[in-house]
C-alpha cells in the first residue's frame, strides 16, 4: 500500500496541470531552452496558422488598446461642447449683463459729466468775466497810461522840438538882421553919416517888442528899412545911438558860431541892441521882448530834474502862446487842466522822451478823439468795487475800445497779456450779456445758456493776464466742439430705446475722448465715474461688439469671446468701479480660457452627435472586429493546439507501444499516466490560452505604454515607476508562499493517499477496529494541511490587496497631477480618464505575463516530462532479415541465459532450459524469485544480457516481434477487461472473430451459461473496473479470450488464485481445455494446481534451484517438498507462503 500511496501521492501532485496563480510552486525544467525549442518545434507545421494568429492578436490587442484613447476623443467633444456652451451661454449674459452696467454707468457719467461741465461752464463764466473785468481794466489803465505817455511824449517832443526850432529860427533870422544892419550900416557910415545909422539902429529895436517869430520875420524889413532910411537922410545920429551902433558893430556875428547857446547870447545882446536902439516904428519892442522871454527859457532837452523840465515846458508853453501862431506843440487834441496836469506829472516822471508814438495820435479824426476823451473821463474799472458798476462801466469800455485808435507805442510788444483786439470785443460784450448759470434754475435753460457760453469761449481771445498757461479755464477748440456736442446730447438714462441709447452711448464715448478732465474742475476730485482715454476705446469696442446670442458662426462668437475677455480685463484694470467682467461669470484660469475658446471654434456650443454616434459606431465596430478576431483566434489556435497535441499524443502513444516493459516496470503507472494525460493537456491548454495571451499581454503593455506617453510623459513616469514596487511586492510574497504551497500539497497528496487507502481498505480497518487510529491520523493530517493552506492562502491573498494599493498610489498621483492639468487645461477630460483606465488596466498584463510565465515554465516542464518518454530506449528493433515461423510447434529452449534489471545486480544467470512442444511448464517460487521475469523474457519484453533463447530452434531475436507475440496467450492474475460488451472483449483475442467464434470459445472456457443468464448476455457492456461480473467470471472471459485466439504457448499466471472452488473447477476445465496440446508455461502459487504438469521449475533469486515432475521434486525433498508440504500441513504462512 506505501507503494501505492506514493504513486498516488505522484498523481496527484500533478493533477489538473501546472500549479495556477502567483506564489504556488512552479515545477521548472532541467533544459528549458531546448525542451521550450523542441516543444516550439511541433508548432512549426502550423506557422501559418500562427502568422493569422498573430495578426489577429496584434489587431485585436491594438483595437483594445486604441479604444480608451478615441472614446476619450467623444468624451473630450462633450467636455468641449459643454465647457464651450457654458461659456457661451454665460459669456452672453455677463456681455449683455456688462453693456446694461455700461448703458448705466454711461448715464451717470453723462449726467456728472454735464453737472460738471454746466459747473465748469459757470465757474469759467465767472472766471472768464473776472478775467476779462479785469483785462479790460487792465487795458483801460494801459490805454489810458498810454495816452497820458503818449501825450507827455508828444508835449515834449513838441515843445523840445520846438524851443529848438524857434530858437534856430530866432537866431538865424537875428543873424540875417544883424547882417544886414551891419552891412547897411557900414554903407551908410561910409557913405552917410553914423548918426543916421545909429537912428535906423535904434528905430529897428523900438520894433523888438513883437514876437520872436514875428522879429526874426521882420528884421530883416526893418534893417532894410533902417538902411534905407538911413541912407536916405543925411541926419547924423545922435550920442545914444551911435553908442549902440557902436555896439552892434563889435558884437560878434551871429553866423560866426554853429554853437546854438552861443548864438542864442550873441542873439540876446543883438535884441538887447535892437531894443536900446531908437523906436522908428518899425521894430516891436513887446515882440523883441518876447523872443528875448524865448531865447531865455533853458534848452528842455538840456534840463536835467523832471519838474525843471515841467517848468522849462510850461514857461515855453506859456511864451509860445504870444508867438505867431500860439502854440508850440504838435499835438491837436486840447486838453482840459486836469488833463494836462496829468500831463505835466507824466513828464516830471519820465526820464526817457525818444520813444516814437503812435502816428495816429496826432491824426485822429473826431470819433477816435471822442473815444479817447470819453476813455480818459472814464473811471478806472479796477478801482470800481460795485459789480453792477463794474459790468456797466466794462461795457462802456468795450464801446470806446471799438472806436479808439491803436494807442500802443511802438515799443510796446503785440503780446502784450492784456491787449486785445477790437474783434474780439463783440464776443466779450455777448459774455457779458449771459446771466450768472449759477442763478439759472431750469436745467434746460442752464443747459442752453452753457451752450452759448461754449461757442462764446470757442470765439473768445486767450486772456492769460499773467496767469498760467495750463489754466484749467481754457480749452481749444476740439475740446469746446466735444462740450457742446455733449451737451447737445439727449440724457442717456432716459432713453429707453436699445438702438438709441447704444448710439448715444457710442457718440458720448467718441466725445470723452476730446473732452477736457472735467475732475480738475475740483482738485483731487475722486469720481468714481471718472474714464480715461484707454478705457473709453476698451467700452468702445466693447459695445461694438455683435451680441454672442445673435451669432451664429462658430469662429465668430470665439472671436467675439475672446474680445469680451481682453476688453473685460483691459477694463478692470483701467477703470474704476468697472462694470462686471463677463470672465468673472465662468472663473476659469486663461489658460482654460484659450482652450474653451478653442473648444467654441471647434464645437460652436453644440453638441455634435453625430461625431459621437460615430465614435460609438466605430467602437463598436472595433469590438466587433475584436471579437471576431478573438473568436477566430481561438478557433485557430484551437486548432493549432488541438493538432499539435494530437500529434504529440500519438507520437507519445506510438512510443509507449515501443518502449520495452522494463520502462513500465521502473515507472509507476501513475507517473505515466500523469505524462500522457495531465501533461500533454497542460500543453495543450497552454498552447491555446497562454501563447494567446502572452502575445496580446504584451501587444498590450508596449500598446498601453504608448498610449500614455501619447497622453502625457509625466504621467506615464508616475505609472511606471509603481513597476519597481509590484516586482517587489510580487518577489517577496511569491516566495513566501512557495514553501506555504509546497507544504500544503505535501499534505494535500498525504490526505489523498490516506483517504484512498481507507476506502479501499475499509473492510481490514473495521475488521480489526482501527477506526479511532485511522480517524487521528486524518486529524493529524487534516490539521497540518488546514495550516499549511491557511498560510498559503493568507500570504498570497495579502498580495492583491498590497497591489490594489500601489495601484491606488498611482491613482491618486495621476488624479491630483491630472486634476490640477485639467484646470490648466494642459488635458482634457477624456484624455485623464482615458489614461486612468490605461493605468489600471496597466498592471493586468504585467500580472497576466508574469504568471504566464509560471505557466511556460510549468508546461516547459511538462512537455519535458513528456519528451523523456519519447527520448527512452525503445526496444530493440526487428532486424531486416526477422523471420516469420510458419506453423510454430511451441518448442523452447533456453541456453546460458543472463539477465539483470540493473547491471550492478544480477537476477538470472547461466539459465538453461528444453520445453518439448505440448508440454506444460510450471514455476513456482518465492516472491522475486523471477519467475514473472522468465516468461517476459520469453516473450521478448526484456533483451537477455547473454544467452539464447530459441522457439522451434529459431532465436527470438530473428523473430520479428509481433510474429513473435502472437504465438503466446496469456491469462494473468489481475484479469484485465475494458470498457466494452463481453462479445467485444471475448473478440480481442483474435481480430476478425465472428460471433459463433466467440460463442464456441466462451462454452469451451465453460462461460457460457453465465454470460446468457446476464440480461443482455453477449451484450452485457462491463464497466470500467467490471464490477458488475465477479472475479472468477472475468477470468473466465480471460480464458475464452485466450481460446479463441488459439495461440501456440499458453501463459497461465496464478489465474485461480482469487476465486472460489466451485468457479475454480470451472476455471480448472477451461484451462485444461486451453492447455490441451499446447505448450504452457504456468506460474503457480498453488502447488495443488500443477501436480500435473509435466516439468516444474523451483525458481530462486532467479536460478532454477530444482527441476523435476511433482513426484520427482517430492521425492528430493527440497525446497518445493518443502513449500508443498506447508501448503497442506498448515505451516507458518508467513515463513513460507509465496
Amino acid at each position: 500500500m506505501s507503494e501505492n500511496r506514493g504513486n498516488r501521492k505522484s498523481m496527484g501532485g500533478r493533477r489538473g496541470g501546472p500549479m495556477r496563480g502567483m506564489g504556488r510552486p512552479v515545477e521548472k525544467a532541467k533544459d528549458f531552452k531546448g525542451s521550450l525549442k523542441r516543444l516550439l518545434g511541433y508548432l512549426k507545421p502550423h506557422r501559418i496558422n500562427l502568422i493569422v494568429v498573430l495578426i489577429f492578436a496584434i489587431l485585436s490587442t491594438t483595437f483594445s488598446i486604441a479604444a480608451p484613447k478615441i472614446s476619450s476623443k467623444a468624451m473630450n467633444k462633450l467636455q468641449n461642447a459643454y465647457m464651450a456652451r457654458k461659456m457661451l451661454s454665460e459669456m452672453a449674459k455677463g456681455q449683455n449683463k456688462a453693456i446694461d452696467q455700461m448703458n448705466s454707468k454711461m448715464g451717470d457719467v453723462q449726467k456728472e459729466a454735464v453737472d460738471k461741465i454746466i459747473d465748469k461752464m459757470a465757474d469759467g463764466q465767472k472766471t472768464a468775466t473776472n478775467k476779462i473785468t479785469k483785462s479790460m481794466g487792465d487795458a483801460q489803465d494801459k490805454a489810458v497810461n498810454e495816452i497820458y505817455k503818449n501825450m507827455a511824449i508828444q508835449v515834449y517832443q513838441g515843445v523840445n522840438t520846438g524851443q529848438k526850432t524857434a530858437v534856430d529860427k530866432i537866431t538865424n533870422q537875428m543873424a540875417a538882421a544883424q547882417k544886414t544892419m551891419v552891412t547897411k550900416i557900414q554903407k551908410q557910415m561910409k557913405q552917410a553919416e553914423q548918426l543916421a545909422a545909429a537912428q535906423k539902429a535904434a528905430q529897428a529895436k523900438q520894433k523888438g517888442k513883437q514876437t520872436a517869430q514875428q522879429a526874426t520875420q521882420q528884421s530883416a524889413q526893418t534893417t532894410q528899412q533902417t538902411t534905407k532910411k538911413a541912407a536916405k537922410t543925411t541926419t547924423q545920429p545922435d550920442a545914444k545911438t551911435q553908442a549902440v551902433i557902436q555896439k552892434l558893430m563889435k558884437l560878434p556875428m551871429i553866423d560866426s558860431t554853429s554853437n546854438r547857446t552861443k548864438r542864442v547870447q550873441i542873439t540876446l545882446q543883438f535884441i538887447d541892441i535892437l531894443q536900446a536902439m531908437p523906436s522908428n516904428g518899425q521894430v516891436d519892442k513887446a515882440s523883441l521882448t518876447t523872443l528875448k522871454e524865448l531865447l531865455n527859457i533853458p534848452m528842455l532837452d538840456q534840463t536835467q530834474a523832471g519838474n525843471s523840465k515841467v517848468t522849462v515846458i510850461k514857461e515855453f508853453m506859456s511864451v509860445a502862446k504870444k508867438l505867431p501862431g500860439g502854440s508850440a506843440t504838435q499835438s491837436s487834441m486840447s486838453l482840459d487842466t486836469a488833463e494836462m496836469d496829468e500831463v505835466y506829472s507824466r513828464i516830471a516822471k519820465m526820464t526817457d522822451f525818444t520813444a516814437k508814438t503812435s502816428s495816429t495820435n496826432s491824426n485822429m479824426n473826431t470819433k477816435a478823439e471822442k473815444a479817447v476823451k470819453k476813455l480818459l473821463k472814464l473811471p478806472s474799472i479796477n478801482k470800481i468795487k460795485d459789480s453792477e458798476e463794474k459790468k456797466k462801466t466794462l461795457s462802456k469800455l468795450i464801446d470806446i475800445f471799438k472806436d479808439m485808435p491803436d494807442m500802443s507805442s511802438s515799443s510796446d510788444t503785440s503780446s502784450s497779456g492784456s491787449k486785445i483786439n477790437k474783434s474780439d470785443l463783440n464776443t466779450i460784450k455777448d459774455l457779458l450779456k449771459i446771466s450768472d448759470i449759477n442763478s439759472i434754475k431750469d436745467s434746460k435753460k442752464k443747459t442752453a445758456a452753457a451752450i452759448k457760453l461754449v461757442d462764446i469761449f470757442g470765439e473768445m481771445p486767450k486772456i492769460d493776464n499773467g496767469s498760467s498757461k495750463d489754466s484749467s479755464d481754457t480749452m481749444d477748440t476740439k475740446q469746446l466742439k466735444s462740450v457742446k456736442e455733449l451737451l447737445g446730447l439727449p440724457m442717456l438714462n432716459s432713453i429707453t430705446d436699445t438702438n438709441q441709447k447704444a448710439k448715444v452711448t457710442s457718440k458720448m464715448l467718441d466725445i470723452f475722448r476730446d473732452m477736457p478732465d472735467t475732475d480738475d474742475i475740483s482738485k483731487g476730485s475722486k469720481s468714481k465715474n471718472k474714464i480715461d482715454t484707454k478705457s473709453i476705446k476698451s467700452i468702445q469696442e466693447f459695445i461694438a461688439l455683435p451680441k454672442l446670442d445673435k451669432l451664429t458662426d462658430a469662429n465668430k462668437r470665439a472671436d467675439v469671446c475672446k474680445k469680451i475677455l481682453d476688453l473685460g480685463s483691459k477694463l478692470t484694470k483701467s477703470m474704476d468701479n468697472a462694470p462686471t467682467n463677463p470672465k468673472d461669470n465662468v472663473n476659469l484660469t486663461d489658460d482654460q480660457m484659450n482652450s474653451v475658446i478653442t473648444a467654441i471654434r471647434d464645437t460652436n456650443g453644440k453638441y455634435d452627435f453625430r461625431y459621437i454616434g460615430n465614435i460609438v459606431i466605430v467602437l463598436i465596430g472595433m469590438y466587433v472586429i475584436s471579437a471576431l478576431f478573438n473568436l477566430t483566434m481561438g478557433l485557430v489556435m484551437s486548432g493549432v493546439s488541438q493538432k499539435t497535441v494530437r500529434d504529440l499524443r500519438r507520437e507519445v502513444d506510438e512510443k509507449l507501444a515501443r518502449l520495452p516493459l522494463k520502462y513500465f516496470d521502473m515507472h509507476s503507472h501513475g507517473d505515466i499516466l500523469s505524462r500522457v494525460t495531465n501533461d500533454v493537456d497542460t500543453i495543450s491548454t497552454t498552447l491555446q490560452q497562454s501563447l494567446t495571451q502572452i502575445i496580446t499581454s504584451v501587444i498590450t503593455i508596449i500598446g498601453y505604454i504608448i498610449m500614455m506617453v501619447t497622453i502625457s510623459p509625466t504621467l506615464t513616469l508616475i505609472v511606471i515607476a509603481t513597476l519597481p514596487l509590484y516586482i517587489i511586492v510580487t518577489a517577496a510574497i511569491a516566495k513566501k508562499s512557495q514553501k506555504f504551497f509546497a507544504a500544503q500539497q505535501k499534505e494535500m497528496g498525504l490526505i489523498s493517499g490516506h483517504v484512498e487507502e481507507m476506502y479501499t481498505g475499509h473492510k481490514i480497518v473495521k475488521a480489526f477496529g482501527h477506526e479511532k487510529e485511522s480517524i487521528e491520523e486524518f486529524e493529524a493530517i487534516n490539521k497540518r494541511l488546514k495550516s499549511a493552506g491557511w498560510k498559503a492562502q493568507f500570504v498570497s491573498g495579502i498580495m492583491f490587496p498590497l497591489m490594489n494599493f500601489i495601484s491606488n498610489l498611482g491613482y491618486v498621483g495621476i488624479s491630483i497631477v491630472g486634476g490640477i492639468w485639467i484646470t490648466k487645461s494642459l488635458l482634457g477630460l477624456g484624455d485623464i480618464l482615458a489614461f486612468i483606465q490605461y493605468s489600471r488596466s496597466f498592471t493586468m498584463p504585467i500580472t497576466q505575463t508574469a504568471n504566464i510565465s509560471n505557466v511556460i515554465q510549468s508546461t516547459v516542464a511538462c512537455a519535458e516530462r513528456v519528451f523523456q518518454i519519447l527520448d527512452e530506449e525503445e526496444e530493440i528493433a526487428d532486424s531486416s532479415d526477422a523471420v516469420v515461423l510458419e506453423n510454430p510447434k511451441g518448442e523452447v529452449t533456453f541456453e546460458h541465459v543472463d539477465f539483470r534489471y540493473m547491471e550492478e545486480v544480477p537476477l538470472i544467470e547461466n539459465m538453461n532450459l528444453d520445453v518439448k512442444q505440448g508440454h506444460t511448464i510450471a514455476i513456482v517460487g518465492p516472491t522475486g524469485a523471477g519467475k514473472t521475469t522468465l516468461v517476459n523474457l520469453l516473450m521478448r519484453f526484456y533483451e537477455i544480457n547473454a544467452g539464447k533463447i530459441a522457439i522451434d530452434g529459431v532465436n527470438i531475436n530473428d523473430i520479428k516481434r509481433s510474429e513473435l507475440r502472437k504465438m503466446f496467450g496469456m491469462v494473468l492474475q489481475d484479469t484485465w477487461l475494458y470498457n466494452g460488451s463481453i462479445k467485444d472483449n471475448i473478440a480481442y483475442g483474435k481480430e476478425g472473430a465472428t460471433m459463433e467464434d466467440i460463442v464456441r470459445a466462451a462454452k469451451a472456457a465453460h462461460a457460457d451459461h453465465f454470460i446468457r443468464t446476464l440480461p443482455e448476455g453477449y451484450d452485457t457492456i462491463l464497466n470500467e473496473e467490471g464490477t458488475n461480473i465477479s472475479q472468477g467470471q472475468k477470468q473466465l472471459l480471460t480464458i475464452a479470450r485466450a481460446i479463441l485466439a488459439d495461440p501456440t504457448i499458453l501463459i497461465l499466471d496464478e489465474a485461480t488464485s482469487s476465486v472460489d472452488t466451485r468457479t475454480e473447477v470451472l476455471i480448472q476445465k477451461a484451462m485444461a481445455n486451453l492447455m490441451k496440446g499446447r505448450t504452457s508455461f504456468v506460474i503457480a502459487h498453488r502447488l495443488s494446481t500443477i501436480r500435473d504438469a509435466e516439468l516444474i521449475l523451483v525458481m530462486k533469486n532467479g536460478t532454477i534451484i530444482e527441476m523435476g515432475n511433482h513426484k520427482e521434486l517430492l521425492n528430493q525433498g527440497g525446497f518445493y517438498a518443502d513449500l508443498y508440504n506447508s501448503q497442506f500441513t498448515g505451516a507458518d504462512l508467513e515463513n513460507d507462503a509465496v
